[in-house]
């Protein structure tokens, strides 16, 4: 469908498994040497053999241990191309805002708009150098409207507070920084766009998401169902393609109509 991502290096962080992994395995689907981030070194491997490709165990919230990986990616597959940054992190339990601690707060807010804004400082120089490059970023639904509204169903499954505020305010702070950093490198031939996803199907849902929980949020949704990992791939690789050319500082809510704006 893209061949124009045949032979590009793609780097995808939080790669290991869920969203990361699939979207590593749908770019090299499409010919892409990908190189995937994260802490698991046997599921990275995993992913690596499936691809192609490499995989780098570094903490994205460490801009040392982020400035490694991406010299061993120029090393060995070449300066990157398309970057995912889709790790998040990350440990705050649902309730009151006044209830959160500052461990939790920082917890959550590191693993996600930190570790995003550090991989954004690293790869982005080179991309502005060479003139060219595509970034995507990686939001939630929950960075859209608060997750403890009635109509996003927290209270009908027996969970009033919804997300965490700190998870909330870190993926709204994402698509802030996406738009920023789109409208300040737009003129350098670097792309940034965002997706959002709603509730996706992963290895960790199938876990812990009992399947009644499962069946009443797939009805929450106007498609009728959760998404797959495999819907944020396909926004992922549109949005770093060349048929999106003229899209940029764009959030994609892959979110099966939850979210409409």
């Amino acid at each position: 469908m893209y061949p124009e991502l045949n032979g590009k290096v793609v780097v995808i962080t939080g790669g290991s498994r869920g969203i990361g992994a699939d979207t590593a395995r749908a770019f090299a689907e499409e010919g892409a040497r990908v190189a995937v981030l994260g802490r698991d070194r046997d599921a990275l491997d995993r992913v690596a053999k499936e691809t192609g490709g490499i995989g780098i165990v570094a903490d994205v919230t460490d801009l040392a241990a982020i400035e490694d990986a991406r010299r061993r990616v120029e090393a060995e597959l070449g300066p990157a191309d398309v970057v995912c940054a889709f790790a998040g992190g990350g440990i705050a339990r649902p309730g009151p805002t006044a209830a959160m601690s500052e461990e939790e707060w920082h917890s959550v807010v590191d693993g996600n708009l930190t570790a995003t804004f550090l991989t954004l400082k690293s790869f982005l120089p080179g991309m502005q150098e060479r003139r060219a490059g595509a970034i995507v970023t990686m939001s939630s639904s929950a960075g859209r409207m608060p997750s403890n509204l009635p109509s996003a169903g927290g209270r009908e499954m027996g969970n009033p507070w919804g997300a965490p505020v700190a998870y909330e305010a870190a993926k709204a702070g994402i698509q802030a920084l996406t738009r920023h950093v789109a409208a300040e490198v737009g003129g350098d031939g670097v792309r940034v766009n965002c997706v959002a996803p709603a509730a996706i199907r992963t290895e960790r849902t199938e876990r812990f998401m009992p399947r009644e929980v499962q069946d009443f949020v797939a009805a929450s949704h106007p498609l009728g169902r959760m998404g797959e990992a495999r819907d944020v791939a396909s926004a992922a690789m549109f949005l770093a393609s060349a048929q999106s050319s003229w899209l940029t500082g764009l959030t994609l809510d892959v979110a099966g109509g939850k979210i409409m704006l």
